[in-house]
């Protein structure tokens, strides 16, 4: 008989090959034992400020009873979050879940044109926003279903002094807090203390129940909402944890995280699995300024760091990084995007920490495979698949191949979503009898049962582990009155994995300058194409299709 999972056999023998999320009702429960055991202790830091577990609890609940008691807000209702990583993330996550809602993540750099598709789209009736962002939510609130605006200043978790002299600097010396009017907007601060008042009744919540609403892009360019239950996320925290379990120190862990939160990686890994085991995690806010980051981290006596290869490859050059404590730092996991093995290397050779790297989906909670925890230098596979979960390679017609042979990545899984949200057609495009998902991601197994990534089927381009979709930067860049056609394709980049390079076709004398400036008013900044080419005809197949596979050949 052939055997189907080779990959079991690359499991160290600490390491379980299945995981019962059912011992757990909610995500909710996952984390009562941790709040319990730890609640003195630090489980984050940010900015110098600590939130110890038992705040985390108080201000949570807090959070949950001022939704519920306060704004009337009902088991299902869907709340957006749009913050960088800050002490307020964790709280209002954990307390919108407590209440039953379900959670929204919105990427706070989006412009407003993306912001009113994502609120629109998934019927949010809250959000929580930073004032950085007032100004964008405020042009689009009245067409979206926004009844509550909840805002909180960058500061306002840290020390009163602190507190004040952050959010001062923030608005009048660096002036990064547009003027903004929003009517009623709810202060957080005022939330969180009214709520301590407001009585709080824990609603039921079974693991079929939907958690999030974690937003990605598609085959037409418009994101859309991938439905994780709560049951998604506990399986993906509890296979995590089985996976890399041995190795990690449990409440001895200081982990680092630098990853945004509202992106599904940091999220269930960084946020969650940390809080699970009883890990103090050190937040940082923007981790674009380097400066700030490593002084943050000398500091801090950190073990585990959460990265990606933009992120390690912007610190390998940082003298002020390289001149570090890493006495204390064991090993790192990446995810978000390819790491690139050179960058590997000397991140190892400078921390003595190897990078272990995860693969995954949005659509999966995220992670489905990784190396082991074993694992004592960079390896370019995507590892195995995590407890629980089954890879398979299939070509066209949805036929399993074996060994060696490429296709496309195929996942099963308690971690896999449940569909996307109000996309029948969509979901039956990627969802498969006997409950495969399709990837969208051609690779192969080898004879061990070791995966590797050999391509993208769809014209996705990562950028620093962020999804960008051609159809949608074509789509902006037809705005413009001179372009007659564009095409986007992603070419490599050592720093961000991938760039946006656009094909234009124009009339007129319209600039390569002109285009860039037309671009950045409607798109976030790592979607604005760094390269742009003018052609004066793009490849077309016989029905007319634009052939981005030819222009990347070109």
């Amino acid at each position: 008989m052939t055997n189907d999972k080779p990959w079991l056999a690359q499991y160290p023998e600490d390491v379980p090959t299945t995981i019962d999320s059912s011992m757990y009702n909610n995500i909710n429960d996952l984390f009562k034992e941790s709040f319990s055991a730890h609640a003195k202790k630090a489980a984050y830091i940010n900015m110098g400020h600590s939130l110890s577990y038992q705040d985390l609890e108080s201000k949570s609940n807090a959070f949950a009873a001022y939704l519920q008691s306060e704004l009337k807000m009902k088991k299902g209702e869907r709340i957006a979050l749009m913050m960088p990583n800050l002490l307020q993330y964790p709280i209002t996550i954990l307390g919108a879940l407590k209440a039953g809602l379900i959670i929204v993540n919105v990427n706070p750099l989006y412009t407003p044109r993306e912001l009113k598709h994502q609120l629109r789209d998934s019927g949010a009736s809250a959000i929580v926003a930073v004032t950085n962002f007032g100004n964008n939510l405020q042009q689009i609130l009245d067409e979206t279903n926004i009844k509550h605006v909840i805002l909180t200043k960058i500061g306002d978790e840290l020390a009163i002094h602190k507190r004040t002299l952050v959010n001062f600097i923030i608005k009048h010396v660096k002036k990064i807090v547009p003027k903004y009017h929003i009517p009623g907007a709810i202060s957080l601060r005022r939330a969180l203390t009214d709520g301590k008042k407001l009585p709080f009744i824990e609603p039921q919540i079974s693991g079929d129940d939907l958690a999030y609403l974690q937003y990605t892009g598609g085959t037409t360019g418009l994101a859309k909402g991938a439905m994780l239950t709560h049951n998604n996320i506990i399986a993906n925290v509890l296979q995590v944890h089985a996976h890399f379990g041995p190795r990690t120190l449990y409440d001895k862990e200081y982990a680092v995280t630098p990853l945004p939160l509202y992106h599904i990686f940091a999220n269930s890994v960084s946020m969650m699995f940390m809080l699970f085991v009883g890990a103090t995690n050190l937040l940082i806010t923007n981790p674009r300024d380097i400066d700030g980051f490593v002084a943050d981290l000398s500091k801090y006596p950190f073990t585990m760091v959460f990265g990606l290869n933009t992120l390690f490859n912007g610190l390998n050059n940082h003298d002020g990084f390289q001149a570090l404590d890493f006495s204390h730092a064991r090993f790192t996991i990446a995810g978000g995007m390819p790491t690139q093995k050179h960058i590997a290397d000397r991140w190892q050779e400078l921390t003595g920490m190897p990078v272990i790297e995860g693969y995954g989906l949005t659509e999966c909670s995220p992670v489905v495979a990784a190396g082991t925890h074993q694992q004592q230098s960079f390896i370019s596979s995507i590892g195995v698949p995590l407890p629980s979960t089954e890879l398979r390679i299939v070509n066209d017609k949805n036929e399993p191949l074996g060994p060696n042979q490429i296709g496309e990545i195929q996942i099963r899984g308690p971690q896999v979503m449940k569909g996307y949200w109000q996309q029948e057609a969509e979901t039956n495009t990627v969802m498969h009898a006997g409950g495969w998902l399709s990837s969208g991601d051609i690779g192969r197994m080898d004879d061990d049962g070791i995966f590797y990534i050999e391509d993208r089927k769809k014209d996705m381009i990562l950028v620093s582990g962020f999804n960008v979709f051609p159809t949608e930067i074509e789509a902006v860049a037809t705005l413009h009155p001179h372009i007659i056609e564009a095409a986007a394709i992603g070419i490599p980049d050592d720093v961000t994995g991938e760039k946006v390079k656009l094909f234009i076709v124009r009339k007129g004398d319209v600039t390569v300058d002109e285009i860039k400036k037309h671009c950045r008013k409607y798109l976030t900044g790592y979607k604005n194409p760094r390269i742009i080419e003018f052609r004066d005809e793009l490849p077309k197949s016989n029905v007319g299709k634009i052939l981005r596979r030819e222009l990347r050949d070109s």
